[in-house]
């Protein structure tokens, strides 16, 4: 019998990583808040690749964090090993990668969860939501309690609607062997939200002692590691090492000789997948002239002797999957612990949200995370940041926090999301940025953690520090560009072994920045006034000195697009009614309702001329 239980300013459904930030944040912002999760056990769980960050996903977890978010301190806490991608390339593409502790990072974050004052975690599957006369939303348990809430955020990841494939067998699942979320699915195609079908896949487990090592490349932690929050003093520890081994000619006619017992290939599968982390029988199909495919062996934790074999993901049949990881060299007697896996679930079209991530049609409902479209820990764990951001602004009366492409990966992330839509789970890379050599991993907390301290997530003893280092930047860019170096065989010696061109004069010490072969450190020694500062200080000021004219030509660019986007839409135009515009345009902006020229411009089928014709429309409105 249904009975009302509770009720809330917000209610989260799922505690997976959007879920996480987005009750943390709604709760840090002083609303009353409720997270449900089907398996408490499970919160924050990796049920793919272990492990945070990786190229542009790094950008997104500093991102995370210099706005108050969670994600960055806990991958700190629980790291494994760390390691700073691309760093042959410029710092645009710098990304930071920790392996993370699987099942402490879990704990971790339930524990987190508990603790937070105003949050409410409970173990419950939604089975059905509605909006009530009142203007409230109504959800029901499976064991049919009723709570209401003034907002409610959906981040159910794979779970809503799940069903898993390996080889001919399927079944309802959600991931790794939990419950799916079936009945939320069909009360959501009720609302009526859009729903359509993504896949993703997961690759096997093996036992550790049953891996052969000796002939294994091993994949050590840097040196010098680095935290992924600003706020992590004490650099995290390298504790294991990973390994790289190849598959070979055998692994490739195995999968080809069973490739009609691939789901994906014989239709059964009907979700369209990540188009940039395809299955491994996918890859040999799609790269048919590639003689061999890197895989990555990675410990899942501390306490566990499970290795995850990284880009090893397939749906074909157990024991397929078998005789083809015992073809890889160290893997010839591999015992495995799980199974690879394809998992299929139901998740919203994106371009049915704001920038907000609040549903253009059903106030006070938000989505995040996978069931809006994306794929990975990070892009799930930044929109719901913003969502439970937002719902909580809107319940205190205040401004939205809307992020822009100019500022923040998060920002560009949201708006390809809400604008270009997707037609497979989207994934993050530093190429969809335009901005990206002013939107750096290293300098996330200058762009975001004004806004962060604004909102209320950063705290005024974070924010002295941050006001800190903007002003040690500062003054050390002062002191290099009124700094003189005198000519001298020491300065003659360095410049040479760098690679440069020696001196016929003295110069400014930001003269000598300024070439690409020398840095703070090769100057040590003629630099005697050096003041003690941190690591990245020097850093910021290094690459301002290096991409001046590039940076400064970037941030032109963000200025005429932040022009632009000021030219608001009327939430209630009818641009059927308006003349100049082309039948495709109107059926497009009437159905993503862009909220500035800008992002109008950004719709796939609206043209140039459209835009032209829309701005001179809004000016004579």
């Amino acid at each position: 019998m249904e009975y009302f239980s509770q009720d809330y300013d917000v209610i989260v459904i799922g505690a997976g990583h959007a879920g996480i930030e987005a009750c943390l944040a709604s709760a840090r912002l002083g609303c009353k808040t409720a997270v449900f999760t089907i398996n408490l056990d499970w919160v924050g769980n990796m049920p793919c690749n272990p492990s945070i960050g990786g190229t542009s996903k790094g950008h997104l977890v500093r991102e995370i964090d210099a706005l108050g978010g969670e994600m960055g301190k806990a991958a700190d806490k629980y790291s494994l090993q760390s390691r700073m991608l691309n760093l042959g390339k410029g710092p645009a593409v710098h990304s930071l990668r920790a392996q993370i502790d699987r099942r402490e990072y879990s704990a971790g974050m339930k524990h987190t969860l508990e603790l937070q004052e105003n949050l409410d975690i409970r173990q419950g599957e939604i089975v059905d939501i509605k909006k009530l006369e009142s203007g409230v939303w109504q959800v029901k348990t499976r064991l049919e309690a009723l709570f209401t809430a003034k907002a409610v955020i959906i981040a159910t990841g794979t779970f809503l609607g799940g069903r898993v494939y390996i080889g001919d067998v399927s079944y309802e699942s959600g991931p790794d062997g939990m419950f799916p979320s079936t009945d939320l699915a069909a009360a959501l195609k009720k609302l009526p939200i859009p729903l359509r079908r993504f896949k993703t896949g997961t690759p096997p487990r093996v036992n550790r002692r049953s891996i052969d090592f000796s002939g294994l490349e091993v994949q050590e932690g840097d040196r010098e590691t680095v935290g992924f929050s600003f706020a992590t003093h004490t650099p995290p520890e390298n504790k294991v090492c990973c390994y790289i081994t190849y598959t070979n000619d055998e692994t490739k006619q195995i999968i080809l000789d069973n490739l009609h017992r691939s789901p994906m290939y014989s239709g059964k599968i009907e979700g369209k997948g990540p188009r940039y982390c395809p299955s491994f029988e996918d890859k040999i199909v799609r790269f048919s002239d590639k003689k061999r495919h890197q895989l990555f062996i990675e410990p899942c934790g501390l306490n566990t002797e499970e290795m995850y074999l990284q880009g090893l993901s397939s749906s074909l049949p157990e024991d397929v999957q078998l005789d083809f990881i015992h073809t890889i060299p160290g893997l010839e007697h591999a015992q495995v612990m799980r199974a690879a896996y394809a998992i299929e679930y139901d998740c919203v079209d994106p371009t049915a949200l704001k920038a907000t991530l609040e549903f253009n049609d059903f106030d006070g409902l938000y989505g995040a995370g996978q069931f809006n479209g994306s794929s990975g820990y990070e892009e799930a764990a930044a929109q719901g940041l913003v969502a439970g951001i937002n719902a909580a602004l809107k319940i205190k009366g205040e401004e939205p926090m809307i992020l822009d492409r100019g500022g923040s990966y998060i920002g560009t992330l949201i708006d390809d999301l809400i604008t270009k839509g997707c037609t497979d789970p989207y994934r993050m890379m530093t190429s969809r940025s335009e901005y990206r050599l002013v939107l750096r991993q290293d300098n996330a907390d200058t762009r975001l953690t004004p806004t962060g301290y604004k909102i209320g997530l950063i705290s005024r003893e974070r924010y002295d520090k941050f006001l800190l280092k903007e002003k040690n930047v500062k003054d050390e860019l002062k002191r290099i560009t009124e700094k003189s170096v005198p000519l001298s065989d020491k300065l003659q010696k360095i410049l040479v072994d760098c690679g440069t061109t020696p001196l016929d004069r003295g110069c400014k010490m930001l003269e000598l920045l300024k070439r690409p072969q020398v840095t703070y450190k090769s100057l040590e020694e003629i630099d005697d006034d050096r003041p003690d500062l941190p690591k990245e200080v020097f850093e910021q000021v290094e690459i301002a000195v290096k991409y001046h004219g590039y940076i400064a030509r970037q941030e032109q660019q963000i200025k005429e697009m932040r022009r632009i986007e000021c030219k608001k839409i009327p939430k209630d135009i009818d641009y059927s009614s308006l003349k100049g515009l082309r039948l495709e345009a109107v059926e497009k902006l009437s159905k993503i309702r862009p909220e500035n020229l800008g992002q109008a411009g950004r719709i796939s089928g609206v043209n140039p001329a459209d835009v032209a014709a829309l701005n001179i429309i809004l000016e004579s409105l």
